[in-house]
């Protein structure tokens, strides 16, 4: 499944064409998503774990903060759960401790990401992705990733101000992006 997902990424990523380039010839896409530690996650103490492998993927960190995520917030970032029976349980829990929140950066981060996440439910998720690692139940299932570029662009303004990102030039980024 997981090499499935990722061939799947590079067969879209052909197909999407050249699109705008960057000095060094490959598509200039500074994509970001907002990828999250849960409180179950902050308190098995994982943070360092979840942050080496997006950082050994090649992603960017551009934003980084720990919170006690503010009932406000919650809801918006899960309005579209409202419906659902288990919401005011999601919310107590979101709520219980802090949360890491980050902002990375990097071509095609948001599928990427979504890959290296796994599926909801640590029962379906992949050996190598962080859910079929780290985490035992769809309760506590340690990591939140944006699912789309939209959404992403959403939940980013949602947890972020503006001038908490920090746009840097990391020194492996011509290694990394050079054709």
């Amino acid at each position: 499944m997981l090499l499935r997902g990722l061939s799947r990424l590079l067969r879209d990523r052909r197909a999407a064409g050249p699109g705008p380039r960057w000095a060094s010839g490959i598509a200039a896409i500074r994509e970001q998503t907002l990828v999250a530690v849960k409180p179950d996650g902050v308190q098995r103490r994982l943070v360092g774990e979840i942050i080496q492998r997006f950082e050994r993927r090649g992603f960017q960190l551009v934003g980084l903060k720990l919170v006690q995520a503010p009932h406000d917030v919650l809801s918006a970032h899960y309005h579209d759960l409202e419906e659902k029976p288990f919401y005011p349980a999601l919310i107590e829990y979101m709520s219980s401790g802090p949360i890491v929140a980050m902002v990375w950066e990097g071509h095609d981060v948001v599928r990427v990401s979504r890959v290296m996440v796994g599926s909801t439910s640590p029962a379906h998720a992949l050996p190598g992705t962080l859910r079929g690692d780290l985490c035992v139940h769809i309760s506590r299932n340690a990591v939140h990733a944006s699912d789309s570029v939209e959404v992403a662009k959403k939940e980013i303004s949602l947890w972020f101000h503006h001038s908490e990102l920090v746009e840097w030039q990391c020194c492996a980024h011509s290694n990394l992006y050079k054709v």
